[in-house]
């Protein structure tokens, strides 16, 4: 199929691509790299009016390690995150994320943000955000605001952007002294959407552990640090069912929760054991 008919707009600034979304409301999508609006559009999923193009908006081309956190502008594709020289450094979790993603022909041209704004119950990049305890910004002309991760993510493929509202930043948290992060997913191909993909993080007083592919939306359990052997079994157990998994033509339901323990074990024994030595 082909999209319906819509105005194509381009904005050269920030300033510009509000005052559109402002302006236009929800006849409006922002169109950044793409590689997630162009499918909906063409299966007709989306019918805007208006596609605002804000690829090459300059003021929201950057990746900067600020505050303690690394700000991705919605601009920024996912290559100029996954090749900046210091990411291993800087956000590991990230680092050991983005081969996972796809292929490079679209990581190349697809964005931070606009991964994060589609919101895929399956995609990496929000299940990162939300294992590490990240931040959105949305501005919209009046006043920007600042939304935690596990807020942002409210459904399939819903958030708590308004309709006038711009995704202008991600923010991921820097790695700190300590902390450790392993990630793994298990999809049918290289490439695909995962059918489970898991995260774990270990800092200071907390243990966390992200799940995607299996509710609506990303999910995460947080545990005490020092939780182990059988208890952090049975924590796990217990989050597995939580999740509420459902059957569908690439996994059943039972599947998906014993992929949520087999693979939570591995990424908690990970960051457990390499705390540990």
């Amino acid at each position: 199929m082909k999209p319906a008919a819509f105005d194509y707009l381009r904005a050269d600034s920030a300033d510009e691509a509000v005052e559109l979304l402002g302006r236009l409301g929800e006849d409006a999508r922002i169109l950044a790299g793409g590689q997630s609006l162009m499918a909906v559009l063409n299966m007709r999923l989306a019918q805007p009016a208006a596609l605002i193009d804000i690829s090459r908006t300059a003021d929201l081309d950057y990746v900067r390690a600020d505050g303690g956190v690394l700000a991705v502008g919605a601009a920024a594709t996912q290559a100029s995150v996954e090749w900046r020289a210091k990411l291993a450094h800087e956000v590991p979790l990230l680092q050991r994320i983005f081969p996972h993603i796809s292929h490079f022909q679209i990581r190349n041209r697809g964005t931070v943000c606009g991964s994060v704004a589609h919101a895929d119950p399956s995609a990496e990049l929000p299940l990162a955000l939300l294992a590490l305890g990240g931040e959105v910004v949305l501005r919209r002309a009046a006043r920007r605001r600042t939304v935690a991760a596990e807020d942002f993510f409210q459904g399939m493929l819903m958030t708590a952007r308004a309709p006038d509202e711009l995704l202008q930043e991600v923010r991921f948290p820097l790695d700190v002294a300590g902390q450790r992060c392993a990630f793994t997913e298990f999809s049918a191909r290289h490439g695909d959407f995962a059918i489970v993909a898991v995260a774990a993080v270990a800092g200071p007083g907390e243990l966390r552990l992200a799940v995607g592919g299996v509710a609506d939306r990303p999910r995460l359990a947080c545990w005490p640090a020092d939780l182990r052997g059988a208890d952090l079994e049975s924590a796990l157990n217990d989050f597995a069912w939580q999740l509420d998994a459902q059957g569908d033509a690439h996994a059943s339901a039972s599947f998906r929760r014993h992929l949520v323990r087999r693979l939570g074990a591995q990424v908690l024994r990970e960051v457990t054991e390499t705390t540990n030595t």
